[in-house]
């Protein structure tokens, strides 16, 4: 059906409408992590971890600016609620606490989907997630999955949900080569672990479905009861990613996700750029 203002079809384009799509942000070239990080503390950028909930106390999360759960009733509807428990097992304080230490200035909420034994439910995952989205997070960690297909078709509505309103689903991969949700979806960010010691090294990764790699081996993570251990899993990789995306939406907070992603593989360490056009290549007269 074409547009009733002009021959051009729905969603199209028409020329007097190409002043309301420039785009005025300015990328350097090349672009490099300083210009994407810019002060590095991510102030500005809104982030929620979907997870076991968060122990604002501990000295490296510095505090939580809302708490929510998840809550399932005895009639098997899930309702939010205001959070008081905290985490139930310490795995969202890591996650956090990661996020914080890259992202220093963000804003940190916490949605509790997940028990003491990291267990929950495919329903108190999709009303969790679908709180943080309708609630405006610039970035959404979730260091979790679900391996039922039932929810997969909910989930993949809330990612494109998230993808068009501007909010960056950032998806642990499975520990184990198994077919997860929702990291596979290609609106999301998926992020599986390398074994660097450099919070803020990422590599892209050119054979799908995961896209970026980040810290997760032998990470030292915040913990219950102000402790700390240290941890290893696809889990702690993905808020590296999120305090990353932090820091960029800090900087640059008109970028969508799709541009964000496009800073990440740009900045990430095994992507060199090559000469723009008209220049000589970086490895030219070296």
């Amino acid at each position: 059906m074409a547009d009733a203002q002009s021959d051009t079809p729905a969603w199209g384009l028409a020329n007097v409408a190409q002043s309301r799509v420039a785009i005025e942000t300015a990328w350097p070239y090349p672009v490099d992590v300083r210009w994407a990080h810019g002060s590095g503390d991510g102030a500005g950028a809104r982030v929620c971890v979907v997870d076991s909930g968060i122990d604002g106390d501990h000295p490296r999360v510095g505090g939580v600016q809302r708490s929510v759960a998840a809550i399932v009733d005895d009639d098997g509807r899930v309702r939010i609620a205001e959070d008081t428990a905290g985490d139930a097992s310490g795995h969202g304080t890591a996650c956090a606490g990661i996020i914080r230490a890259l992202a220093p200035g963000c804003e940190l909420a916490s949605v509790r989907v997940l028990g003491a034994d990291l267990g929950g439910t495919g329903a108190a995952l999709v009303a969790g997630l679908e709180w943080a989205i309708d609630a405006g997070y610039h970035v959404i960690n979730l260091s979790l999955s679900t391996r039922r297909r039932t929810f997969a078709e909910a989930l993949r509505e809330l990612a494109d949900r998230a993808y068009f309103r501007g909010a960056l689903l950032v998806c642990s991969a499975h520990n184990l080569p198994v077919e997860s949700f929702p990291w596979r979806f290609a609106s999301v960010v998926s992020v599986a672990a390398h074994d660097g010691t450099d919070g803020l090294e990422v590599h892209y990764n050119p054979r799908p479905p995961v896209e970026f790699y980040a810290r997760g081996v032998d990470v030292h993570v915040a913990w219950q009861g102000g402790g700390s251990i240290r941890a290893t899993g696809n889990s702690f990789a993905t808020p590296h990613i999120s305090g990353i995306c932090a820091r960029i939406l800090g900087a640059h907070p008109a970028l969508t996700p799709f541009q964000v992603k496009s800073v990440l593989y740009l900045t990430a360490a095994n992507v060199r750029a090559g000469a723009a056009p008209g220049q000589p290549s970086a490895a030219a007269g070296a």
